[in-house]
């Protein structure tokens, strides 16, 4: 499928390129949490899983969104036909309203049992950096071509709406993904509008009610709009993964490519108990300072 504009091709990619070998040498030289793996093992296990998910990624996902975002013109579906406004406050809107959907989208790979098998995959790795941000499993950007999909019917999105999207959505996930350690001053200023490594760390923490918290891709005021924001755990408190799959042996390139299609282990450490984080208020939104608590705790009650 030929692209209407050569934006992804020849600003989107030398841009993401240029960035992830910046942020790679931002979070060597200035790093935010202490690693559990080597990287260099994690880079073969998640670059091995990231292959057909970039390649459907480019020759698929983008190119299917493009296709629905040309032929709308014709359909004048959408959000953005139902007003003439300057095309830059239109671009604002859908821009907004395509993130918004993106936050919707996340939740739903948590709440629904079949997504969320392939998008535990991402939330398995012992470790976060920005190597995890391009460890998503296939089946995952299959399911979201449809959702997106749908979503940029709806939002009424132009072509290069849709481009400029993807490539800032792509720069921002490799942003706080990556084991930046930003100033905390300036971080916190920042994270007023945009999620941070900081913030989506607290994501991939393997206590449940922080994982399912701080969904936002690129602004984070969608998790404040929704009382979905938890920034009050230092990030040295917080352990990564999920307590069902601590081992690094059982996450092989093959075994997590197959994860979705087996049983799901629950919520739970392989003694049967449950973390859970002694002290936290959920409702001091604000990021600490790096000095770790020691507050995690097990409980006996309760699994995912």
């Amino acid at each position: 499928m030929k692209f209407p504009d050569p934006i992804f091709d020849l600003i989107g990619i030398p841009i993401l390129v240029g960035l992830f070998i910046f942020l790679w040498i931002m979070e060597s030289k200035f790093q935010l949490r202490k690693r559990v793996q080597k990287k260099s093992d994690r880079f073969l296990t998640n670059t091995g899983i990231a292959t057909v998910s970039l390649v459907l990624l480019r020759l698929v996902f983008i190119p299917a969104m493009v296709w629905l975002a040309v032929h709308n013109n014709e359909w004048k579906f959408g959000l953005n036909y139902l007003y003439q406004w300057p095309v830059w406050t239109e671009f604002v809107i859908g821009f907004l309203f395509l993130d918004y959907t993106n936050y919707v989208w996340h939740i739903l790979n948590h709440k629904f049992p079949l997504l969320w098998r392939f998008h535990v995959v991402h939330h398995t790795d012992l470790d976060l950096d920005l190597n995890t941000g391009i460890r998503f499993h296939f089946g995952e950007l299959i399911g979201s071509i449809f959702f997106r999909g749908a979503m940029v019917l709806l939002t009424g999105a132009s072509p290069v709406l849709v481009l400029v999207y993807e490539i800032i959505f792509e720069a921002a996930t490799n942003f706080h993904h990556s084991n930046w350690k930003l100033p905390l001053r300036f971080e916190k200023v920042f994270n007023i509008l945009f999620v941070t490594p900081r913030m989506h760390g607290i994501h991939h923490s393997i206590i449940k009610n922080e994982t399912d918290s701080n969904f936002s891709v690129i602004f984070s005021f969608w998790d404040r709009l929704h009382k979905t924001l938890h920034l009050n755990i230092a990030q040295q408190d917080i352990i990564i993964g999920t307590p069902s799959y601590r081992d690094p042996a059982e996450l092989t390139l093959l075994n997590l490519l197959l994860m979705p299609f087996r049983k799901l282990k629950s919520w739970q450490f392989a003694d049967g108990t449950v973390p859970e984080r002694s002290d936290t208020d959920k409702n001091r939104v604000h990021f600490p300072d790096d000095e770790p608590k020691q507050n995690l705790r097990k409980n006996n009650a309760g699994s995912f």
